[in-house]
């Protein structure tokens, strides 16, 4: 959702550009990389609070000394707001969660050799600081007033315009974190068959990795709060979009849903122009009333795509965004998940077979349900639990045909193992958390911060 804005690009004439854009994504097998994101909570090991951006101990602060590692700063009205390095990037969600967008690589060994290095780099700099970091769904103690914002033009738009259109997506916006993965497609019909696939299996995957039963510091009785928070956020850009599993669905059919999702803002030398609630289709025609006369640049409908947040999300590639963020072994089971189910033609075939038969109304109830229920969700004749099962096996058998061994001679079917478990038991990270909470930590939640810190 933050990665430093494009800055500049070929004017827009003719709307196949649009569509073009997307279809420039598709690329051989051979080429097929993973990038993995994951969002973390920063805070004072004193207090517990989250991190304000300026002060001795604050964000700035934590991002300049992150340089020594070879980071470049990327600034933003003389704000440190992103670091660069190679084709990673470290940025800053709206309430300081700190985000590592991985670099595009080929294996799920490289992708967990990268989230341990991060990590690592991270706890050295917050030792020196005395400030910690984790990974949960969403801020299990603090109040929305008790977030700072951080000093990026894009947030002040979006924290004006987030309660016009939903009572929840400023909590979505400063108190959730999430692991997601960016995967590629090799045509429009291999796209097709894999966003369908992540769609309708996105809520199987929140129900997995699901962590995020508290609220100030209170169980607020669901598995995944983060996920139900995009329920009420802002109708025009998020949820299954039905759409997507209708006969001719392709890049130009999704071109239309981004054209009828409202603008945020327009970059330009550096500054974020307000467009919130106004239409792309418009620019297209130069009637843009932020930009009055003027015609939208490919670097504006590369922003634009960034600014829907459907369950699964096409760009250049396929982003699923199902899960809540958590513990480190999470960091590298999600990418593995969705690489197993994907990256391999037999795999994403069952996959396929396992869900091309949900109707809409099942997949909306799953859509609905699962964020307050996880595994235990009914559906069909079983629960969600059954389907979870299923689509680890799936994924696992997918990893072992892609046979991408590390130095030890071992393949990638080994990250799925904490989902394995997760599944077999039917008890979720949420569980986990909740049946701490009831037992040794005595009905509070300051533990999680000590004991789930990476």
């Amino acid at each position: 959702m933050s990665a430093p804005p494009t800055t500049r690009g070929e004017p827009i004439t003719d709307r196949r550009q649009l569509a073009a854009y997307l279809e420039s994504g598709c690329k051989p097998a051979s080429n097929w990389r993973i990038g993995t994101e994951h969002e973390k909570f920063a805070y004072r090991t004193s207090d517990l609070r989250p991190l304000p951006y300026d002060g001795p101990d604050g964000i700035r602060e934590l991002l300049t000394r992150m340089t020594r590692f070879g980071w470049q700063p990327v600034e933003e009205k003389g704000n440190i707001i992103a670091l660069v390095q190679d084709m990673a990037n470290i940025t800053l969600e709206p309430g300081g969660q700190v985000e590592l967008s991985g670099a595009p690589l080929e294996t799920l060994h490289q992708t967990c050799a990268e989230v341990h290095r991060h990590l690592r780099q991270v706890k050295e700099v917050g030792s020196e600081l005395g400030i910690a970091m984790m990974g949960l769904g969403f801020q299990p103690k603090w109040t929305r007033d008790d977030i700072p914002w951080m000093p990026k033009g894009r947030y002040k738009i979006m924290r004006d315009y987030m309660p016009k259109v939903g009572s929840l997506g400023l909590d979505m916006m400063t108190r959730t974190c999430t692991v997601q993965v960016n995967l590629d497609f090799a045509s429009e019909a291999d796209m097709v068959k894999k966003f369908r696939v992540s769609l309708a299996l996105q809520p199987i995957a929140t129900a997995l990795f699901a962590m995020s039963p508290f609220t100030e510091g209170k169980p607020n009785g669901f598995q995944s709060f983060r996920s139900h928070i995009w329920t009420d956020t802002d109708p025009d850009r998020t949820g299954d979009i039905p759409f997507v599993f209708e006969d001719g669905f392709g890049f130009e059919r999704y071109v239309d849903y981004l054209l009828d999702t409202p603008m945020y803002f327009v970059y330009r030398d550096g500054t974020y122009i307000d467009a919130a609630g106004q239409s792309f289709r418009d620019f297209l025609d130069g009637k843009l009333p932020a930009l009055p006369g003027e015609l939208p640049l490919i670097t504006d409908w590369a922003d634009h795509t960034t600014t829907a947040f459907p369950e699964a999300r096409l760009k250049k590639y396929l982003e699923m965004r199902g899960a809540d963020g958590g513990p480190w072994r999470s960091l590298c089971a999600l990418p593995a998940l969705w690489v197993g189910l994907l990256y391999d033609q037999v795999a994403l075939d069952a996959a396929w077979d396992l869900a091309k038969d949900w109707t809409t109304a099942e997949r909306a109830h799953l859509r609905a349900e699962v964020p307050r229920s996880g595994l235990r969700t009914t559906f069909r004749k079983g629960t969600v639990r059954d389907v979870a099962l299923e689509m680890v096996a799936i994924a696992r058998d997918g990893l072992a045909r892609r046979a991408r061994n590390d130095n030890w001679g071992d393949d990638e079917t080994h990250f799925l193992d904490t989902l394995q478990v997760i599944a077999e038991s039917g008890r979720s990270p949420a569980d986990e958390l909740l049946e701490k909470f009831n037992g040794p930590w005595g009905g509070s939640v300051d533990p999680v911060f000590k004991e789930y810190a990476y």
